[in-house]
């Protein structure tokens, strides 16, 4: 029993347990209640109990041979309980209808942190015994004269004994300092980081009552007092520090894969100081891992080419779509836990939590989000690459009948449009974020892909009404799209030549540009060529009643049509048999039909008076 090792990490189990019961919205009756349970069931799981009914049973002494983690769990809550307890009764006191009775409530919180520090001073003598005789590590004992010396420093900053109060958390402050740079996973140096920052407004509060003169310097302060009394509050300080580094050099290696990647933005790191975070960012870490690095459109059209050369389908597109959704998946988590400890910071008003000048958890959330938001927008488009590469045409003769086996399947614009639809709200709600709001080169190139995406949707959308003969409607959304195009080219000219983050989601080069414009260029003369041909040109014409104009046939009797030139122009060479018959000119009516002229009839000619009278009467 004597030679078991104990594993006991009293930051982390505090840690835990106040954020999971009360702590993190600021509710220590619940908190208090928790840890009154949590005893009692330790107790009867250690047969500590003092027995049944009015007999009282003395527990025996307890020893280092008997010692076991569940002891020392069951000291720490004891201290968590009295400690709750106080707090709750010193809100109490502040109430303005316990006004008659707050200096009763502030002596019994008095009596119940003093009995906190009991309880943790008890845990702390056992801790040194037990690492004594190597039982314990050298970081689990640092973790547990932290939490003495920052209880103990709270108490006395309560009974205004500011002096003492500084000096105490200044210690635990170094002590926590050394525990993050010595720290095997991001996990510890998270928590680490996490309670220092706790203590860093009491450090600075006392400071400011003593009169210093640079208070708010807070690491200056903790670099004067914590090399001046470390070895006389925490006896052997030099020598624990000395083997806290040699446990952490002998076991760098091994939690390796545990280290979370620095999280840059801007050029510059964002600091994850909460340990909760830390375990949601490793596992999109390890997500992230999965997803083949991104490429440039020239690599993926080779690709598409390559694919349609063998048959094939792209078949890689659902392990990649697979991978996306376990990424969105972790971010997703990611993001609640980034929410909720938002949440719990405005309702608690504990902003003055983080370091100053540090991006705090409001930024770290902001970048979650902005995160999701990209592999969700990137997802989307493999999606829509994959279904457009899915419906290919394949190049051969332009005839109405290979146009009919060509035809497009009525489902796939829909499902475009759908997933564009899905991007332009991711887009959207980028726009809106504070990171993005603060970068000026950053917002613009958001909002060039949104406009872009917005016309490839409006494009997309026309092909929908044009399958349904709908060519009004058709024209309209080609029309918007060429706006949404030439505002995308106006946001690109401003922002030519910056790299922003947005790029390396969503590539947006100008023959990308170019070749939606082509496009939409194309579908524009082909909708209103199929909208004259099938009524007229009208919005609400019957095609049904529509007939060619008299000009057509007009035109095909008097003028000579070229053969040779209509051949040549449609790629059709002509043959030379057909040459041959085609020299002669063709005739026209007017030409095949010749008509002699109708001879004028003979009118016998009469002399005299009555000749000359008929012509006055009309008669001849």
């Amino acid at each position: 029993m004597s030679d078991s090792k104990v594993s006991f990490q009293a930051l982390q189990l505090a840690n835990e347990h106040r954020s999971a019961y009360g702590l993190r919205y600021n509710d220590v009756t619940r908190y208090r209640k928790h840890c009154a349970n949590r005893t009692h069931r330790l107790r009867s799981t250690l047969k500590m109990t003092h027995g049944k009914g009015r007999e009282f049973k003395k527990l025996p002494p307890l020893t280092t041979d008997i010692v076991k983690e569940g002891h020392l769990q069951l000291l720490l809550f004891e201290a968590e309980r009295a400690w709750a307890y106080a707090q709750d009764l010193i809100a109490q006191s502040t109430r303005p209808t316990n006004e008659a009775h707050a200096g009763t409530l502030r002596h019994s919180a008095t009596g119940r942190f003093r009995r906190s520090v009991h309880w943790a001073t008890q845990l702390l003598s056992h801790c040194q015994a037990l690492h004594a005789v190597s039982r314990l590590s050298a970081e689990n004992f640092v973790q547990a004269i932290v939490y003495t010396l920052i209880l103990n420093g709270r108490f006395l900053r309560y009974r205004d004994d500011f002096e003492d109060a500084l000096v105490q958390l200044s210690v635990a402050r170094h002590l926590l300092d050394e525990l993050a740079d010595r720290a095997d996973t991001s996990r510890d140096q998270a928590l680490a980081t996490l309670f220092a920052d706790e203590i860093g407004p009491e450090i600075r509060y006392c400071a400011h009552e003593l009169g210093r003169e640079k208070a708010y310097d807070v690491d200056a302060i903790v670099a004067e007092l914590a090399k001046e009394h470390r070895n006389d509050i925490v006896e052997g300080c030099e020598s624990l520090l000395q083997k806290l580094k040699q446990e952490s050099d002998g076991s760098g290696h091994s939690e390796a894969k545990k280290r979370l990647r620095v999280l840059m933005w801007e050029g510059q790191p964002i600091p994850v100081r909460n340990p909760e975070l830390v375990d949601v960012l490793l596992k999109v870490q390890e997500a992230e891992a999965k997803i083949s690095p991104p490429r440039d459109a020239t690599e993926r059209q080779g690709d598409k080419k390559k694919q349609r050369g063998k048959g094939g389908k792209g078949t890689g597109s659902k392990k990649g779509i697979a991978a996306y959704d376990g990424v969105l998946s972790a971010l997703s988590e990611a993001e609640e836990v980034a929410r909720k400890l938002v949440e719990a910071q405005q309702s608690t008003n504990n902003a003055g939590a983080s370091a100053a000048g540090a991006r705090d958890v409001q930024f770290v959330h902001a970048y979650i989000v902005f995160q999701l938001l990209s592999r969700r927008i990137q997802r989307d488009l493999l999606l829509v690459s994959a279904l457009l590469s899915s419906h290919q045409p394949v190049t051969g003769p332009n005839t109405s009948k290979a146009r009919k086996e060509q035809q497009v399947d009525g489902r796939l614009y829909p499902a475009v449009v759908k997933l564009l639809e899905t991007v332009v709200q991711s887009l959207t709600q980028m726009r809106s974020l504070s990171i993005v709001d603060d970068s000026p080169e950053l917002a613009s190139d958001v909002e060039a892909r949104l406009t872009f995406t917005k016309a490839r949707r409006c494009f997309y959308l026309a092909q929908c009404y044009v399958a349904v003969k709908r060519y009004a409607e058709a024209m309209m959304l080609i029309q918007h799209a060429t706006l949404h195009l030439r505002e995308t080219r106006s946001t690109l000219s401003t922002v030519a030549g910056v790299t922003t983050a947005v790029d390396a989601t969503y590539a947006l080069p100008p023959d990308v540009v170019d070749a939606l414009d082509a496009s939409i260029s194309e579908a524009s003369q082909s909708v209103k060529r199929e909208w004259f041909a099938y009524n007229g040109g009208t919005v609400n014409g019957d095609p049904k009643t529509y007939q060619k104009p008299l000009f057509f046939d007009i035109a095909l009797n008097y003028v000579q049509l070229d053969i040779d030139r209509l051949l040549e122009r449609a790629g059709k060479a002509p043959s030379k048999q057909n040459k041959e018959e085609m020299t002669q000119p063709v005739k026209s009516r007017r030409e095949e039909v010749v008509r002699a002229e109708t001879p004028e009839p003979s009118v016998p000619t009469k002399g005299g008076l009555s000749g000359l009278l008929g012509g006055w009467w009309g008669r001849k």
